[in-house]
């Protein structure tokens, strides 16, 4: 089944406590354009992400407000600021790293909420009824081309305010695979026992299978050279 791709950028989800703390008392978030997930949009607002060594600017903020901060960056972004940062799925907030965030009414520490997000599928209920998935279950989402490459244990997360099945990727991992908004990938089941590395290597197009079929016969030819020079070996001490 082929799946849109849609990269995210690092940004942040702002409780309404810290809303009011950043921009001030009575503010509400400016919606600017509407998600995927059309109960979320980026707003016009943007905040500062600081840390030890460095600064983020210009972050923008989902909307609406959310019951816990959560800010999302890419573990280069993390690079930048001088924080190492975990790798979770989005409301594991426990035990995250802290970050300063700079707004035009004052600034914030957070004392957690810092994370780099967990690839995920948002599914709709009827792709998940159709596909055997159920939520938090992992899939395999394949990508073609010049960066082929595959993306295992991806978290499928179903909801009925899902439109469509969409893939979620932060800007590492879009750059790795060479892809952007809109592209597709395939998305096989991780635990389907009818997968067989055929289906895999059925996706990939002819130029790529030549490459792999090139290497095995390199490694074949390897180890015959490697079986002769034994069977030399073993001959010359016979002789002795």
């Amino acid at each position: 089944m082929e799946i849109q791709v849609g990269v995210s950028a690092r940004h942040i989800h702002l409780s309404e406590e810290h809303l009011q703390k950043l921009f001030g008392a009575g503010y509400q978030l400016t919606p600017e354009r509407y998600l995927s997930i059309a109960t979320q949009y980026i707003s016009k607002e943007r905040l500062t992400v600081r840390g030890p060594k460095g600064e983020l600017s210009k972050v923008a903020i989902i909307g609406p407000a959310r019951p816990k901060t959560q800010v999302e960056i890419s573990k280069t972004d993390g690079f930048t600021i001088g924080i190492n940062v975990p790798v979770r799925l989005s409301g594991d907030l426990e035990g995250s790293e802290s970050v300063t965030l700079v707004g035009p009414a004052g600034e914030l520490l957070i004392s957690e909420g810092l994370i780099v997000a967990m690839r995920h599928i948002h599914m709709t209920v009827d792709d998940a009824e159709e596909f055997g998935f159920q939520h938090k279950d992992f899939a395999m989402v394949v990508v073609k081309g010049a960066r082929s490459l595959v993306f295992d244990f991806v978290v499928v997360r179903v909801a009925a305010e899902n439109t469509h099945t969409e893939i979620h990727l932060d800007t590492d991992e879009a750059n790795t695979s060479n892809l952007r908004t809109g592209d597709g990938a395939e998305l096989l089941h991780v635990n389907d026992k009818k997968l067989r590395l055929e289906q895999i290597i059925n996706m990939f197009d002819e130029r790529q299978l030549r490459i792999l079929e090139q290497s095995v016969d390199e490694i074949l030819v390897d180890e015959k050279k490697r079986l002769a020079m034994m069977e030399d070996i073993l001959s010359n001490l016979r002789r002795k």
